[in-house]
């Protein structure tokens, strides 16, 4: 996750109830109780959930003057309908996620300009894009994530395979036969498990391996009028390989469909029923959950487009943090420090990472105590070290379009109703109605 997920152009996993509901203000009020000065947080990460809980109370006992509420939506779940209902109902949180230039735009009257941040000089090249334009920065990057095919060593190694030669997709075929052929010795229902029911897997992420190579970054996208989708054959080969080889519940094709994150990552991947599944670096704490030993023995592997990126993954901003700029002064100061703090003091950078297991966006993390500890992470960091990466377009998709067309496509798709022609025509022409 995650991600997973992004307002408007993200979904997620499941509904995470939030911890507090505290005294929700709207916009303009001024919110407190007794002395305190109330920040009410509304996000979407459902695995920073407990780690971010355990920052608010370090930070309120630094400032028993700050009463940090948390709400955490997630999962099948729209992020960004949650959001503007919240927004609709009066209930205006303090600090919210955008996830880049469509969410700009759509959220430029609630909010605040943050350049002149003191984290803003120490954010890595490229992470502030996605939020910026003429008028100011908009957005704190949550983090860098990455994502690919997470896949089980210890099976990879009883099966004899070497990871290092998954660098095409003509090796990833090969490696696909090759498990199945000795999934009963090695103990596995399938080789892949795809989630079908999370569209934003498909329709964000999948997607995103074909029109990474097609524009530039989310900015490019998000200015495109249309789409060629160049790649769509490509697309179609690395999808219909995964979903050949992969877990279906009731053995046939459009049951694929069923499959949800909960399923692949922790039913099937987790307790290693699969070898692998398209998914990131933040699914390392879920799968930990389950089983330390695989989580430990797991790596990321590149998602082959064949005969156009083979040996990458795509890595990017998940989410920004944004703050509401019709709170008051004391709220929105409180909110700004509170998010200085957790990423840039002594005390907060060793959250991010042992407690979030984030990969930083910022510089001020070179010390051998502040590097990745879980193997997902350290993958990724190694692959945009080696400058092997791809953008995080989706970004720059338009509103919705792709869960709510590519994913749902993909969904007819699987089982039969929809054509990968149709879908191909479908994908092009809502992209250029979206941007009349």
């Amino acid at each position: 996750m995650g991600l997973k997920k992004i307002l408007s152009l993200l979904t997620v996993t499941v509904l995470v109830g939030a911890s507090v509901v505290g005294c929700s203000s709207s916009g303009g009020s001024t919110a407190k109780e007794g002395d305190k000065v109330v920040v009410d947080i509304f996000q979407f990460k459902v695995e920073a959930k407990d780690a971010l809980e355990k920052a608010a109370e370090v930070y309120e006992e630094k400032n028993p003057n700050v009463d940090i509420n948390i709400e955490t939506v997630g999962g099948g779940n729209d992020y960004g309908a949650a959001l503007r209902s919240k927004f609709q109902s009066g209930q205006e949180p303090t600090i919210f996620n955008i996830g880049g230039p469509q969410d700009v735009e759509d959220w430029n009257s609630k909010v605040e300009n943050l350049k002149d941040q003191p984290w803003v000089k120490e954010a890595f090249d490229g992470t502030l894009g996605a939020v910026t334009n003429d008028d100011g920065i908009f957005g704190m990057p949550f983090n860098q994530e990455g994502y690919g095919f997470i896949y089980n060593k210890e099976v990879f190694k009883k099966a004899g395979i070497d990871p290092a030669v998954l660098t095409s997709f003509e090796a990833l075929e090969n490696v696909a036969k090759t498990l199945d052929s000795k999934k009963d010795e090695l103990g596995i229902e399938a080789v892949f498990a795809v989630p079908g029911k999370e569209k934003w897997v498909t329709g964000l992420h999948l997607m995103n391996v074909a029109l990474s190579n097609e524009f530039k970054d989310g900015t490019d996208a998000y200015k495109a009028k249309e789409l060629e989708f160049k790649y769509n054959k490509e697309l179609k080969d690395l999808f219909d390989l995964q979903t050949t080889y992969a877990f279906k519940p009731d053995g046939k094709l459009p049951s694929i469909n069923s499959v949800d994150y909960a399923m692949q990552v922790e039913q099937k991947y987790s307790t290693g029923k699969v070898a692998m599944v398209q998914m990131g670096n933040w699914a390392y704490g879920g799968i930990e959950g389950v089983n330390a030993d695989v989580a430990k023995n797991s790596g990321i592997l590149p998602m082959p487009l064949k005969g156009v990126v083979e040996d990458s993954i795509p890595v990017g901003v998940p989410m920004y943090w944004s703050i509401n700029k019709d709170k008051d002064n004391a709220q929105k100061d409180a909110a700004k420090d509170f998010l200085n703090w957790l990423y840039t003091s002594d005390e907060g950078k060793k959250m991010i990472i042992n407690d979030f297991n984030f990969i930083p966006a910022f510089k001020g993390y070179e010390s051998d105590e502040l590097q990745p500890k879980d193997p997902l992470s350290a993958d990724v960091l190694k692959y945009s070290n080696e400058g092997k990466t791809m953008p995080w377009v989706f970004m720059g998709y338009p509103s919705g379009w792709g869960e709510n067309v590519v994913g749902a496509d993909l969904q007819k798709y699987l089982d039969g109703s929809m054509t990968w022609e149709d879908l191909v025509k479908n994908s092009k022409a809502t992209w250029a109605e979206e941007r009349k």
